[in-house]
């Protein structure tokens, strides 16, 4: 068993109060999320070890749900255990989702005039450029460089990736089972288990993904659709996007396609993890109970999924046959992400001056290091409402 120092050099209200602050502040997607806390907790406080957060970001890693969340959750656990993942977890997520619910008020109050109209002409162009850049920087991180080399030595996970992207873009929905599919299947190649060589190797029972949907009401739905989401949101927030455009827009019709772009908008101009975009769709669907489902359901896989393995990480970690599972399942996730991209862009692309929004946006995030996606929506905003009100 992994042994957690029991000697922290901070209190458990400090630590509340850090990720309350990180949560209310804290721009620029996961990636940036993950840094601030190694700079703040590991470089600066020295709250937590080294060693510590790199076994936090590896778990966050290998399993499902939002990395910045998730690596926050563990943190917490480090020292003050599950009463300290709970309080940071909720920490951190709290203060989005407050932002996220009340710009779904105002959404709602003011989403048929003009000016909001305006605004999310522009943002949702952007949005698209912005998740185009997430979706090939997940895909070079995660599987390997768009090269000959890359194709050679991971050509299974590349054939993952395209068969994902493929079925998205032709059924415009995630098959869930594909993803634990390749995952098994990518495990059994690389890194097949040690009982896969027993006698009992034909009895194993394929992983089951099905939840328990009463269909009584509205929320009961939004429950059972979120918590699948939340369970297999591997690497990055965005990796969200294909599953909730899929039963969002596509099967349940709970949202209309331009409301969908708004909601990844509104995740992009607010601090935290961007999956808090669902408790915006959520609120969008069924109000405030529905926002508070939404955001339940997605984050407690996350959260169990953290305090249940953490005290055994280290045996965990070094399980090859558990690496090539996670790594045949991101593969997959990433394909759908890349598939989704194409039918959100179909659709959301309506005319010359969106497409130029959008590849401005790529052309910012490649050339521009230091931009910001906040500061990329807040251009658009305005792009926005100059071209729909002034011209």
């Amino acid at each position: 068993m992994q042994t957690i120092s029991n000697q922290p050099l901070y209190t458990l209200r400090q630590l509340v109060f850090y990720f309350l602050k990180l949560g209310s502040i804290g721009f620029g997607g996961p990636v940036a999320l993950v840094g601030y806390m190694h700079r703040d907790l590991v470089e600066n406080r020295k709250w937590i070890s080294e060693e510590e957060y790199k076994q936090g970001l590896a778990l966050a890693q290998l399993a499902p749900g939002p990395l910045a969340a998730q690596l926050g959750i563990y943190l917490g656990f480090v020292h003050y255990r599950v009463l300290g993942a709970t309080l940071a977890g909720l920490a951190f997520v709290l203060p989005s989702f407050i932002m996220v619910v009340l710009l779904g008020i105002a959404y709602k109050l003011y989403g048929g005039l003009p000016w909001m109209q305006a605004v999310f002409y522009g943002v949702g162009a952007a949005v698209i450029g912005i998740i185009v850049m997430s979706s090939y920087k997940l895909t070079t991180k995660s599987i390997g460089k768009f090269n000959a080399q890359s194709f050679r030595s991971n050509w299974l996970l590349w054939l993952f990736f395209i068969m994902a992207a493929v079925i998205t873009i032709i059924t415009h929905k995630e098959e869930v089972l594909l993803f634990v599919g390749a995952g098994l299947l990518y495990m059994f190649i690389k890194a097949p288990p040690k009982w896969i060589n027993t006698k009992t190797a034909n009895s194993f029972i394929l992983l089951q993904i099905g939840f328990w949907n009463y269909e009584i009401n509205t929320l009961g739905k939004i429950a059972v659709f979120f918590t699948k989401a939340g369970a297999f949101v591997f690497g990055s927030g965005l990796a969200i996007v294909p599953f909730l455009h899929a039963g969002v827009v596509t099967e349940n019709n709970w949202l209309t396609e331009q409301q969908f772009v708004d909601a990844v908008a509104v995740a992009m101009i607010t601090p935290g993890p961007v999956v808090i975009t669902v408790g915006f769709i959520g609120y969008l669907v069924a109000g405030f109970p529905g926002a508070v489902v939404a955001a339940l359901a997605t984050f407690l896989p996350c959260y169990l999924l953290t305090i249940l393995p953490a005290p055994y990480f280290k045996k965990i970690a070094g399980n090859e046959s558990i690496k090539a599972f996670v790594d045949g399942i991101t593969a997959a996730v990433i394909g759908a992400l890349a598939g989704a991209v194409i039918v959100i862009a179909t659709r959301s692309i309506v005319d010359y001056i969106t497409f130029l929004i959008a590849a401005a946006t790529v052309f910012a995030l490649i050339y521009v290091r230091k931009i910001q996606e906040p500061l990329i929506i807040l251009i658009a905003a305005l792009l926005g409402i100059f071209i729909k009100l002034f011209l």
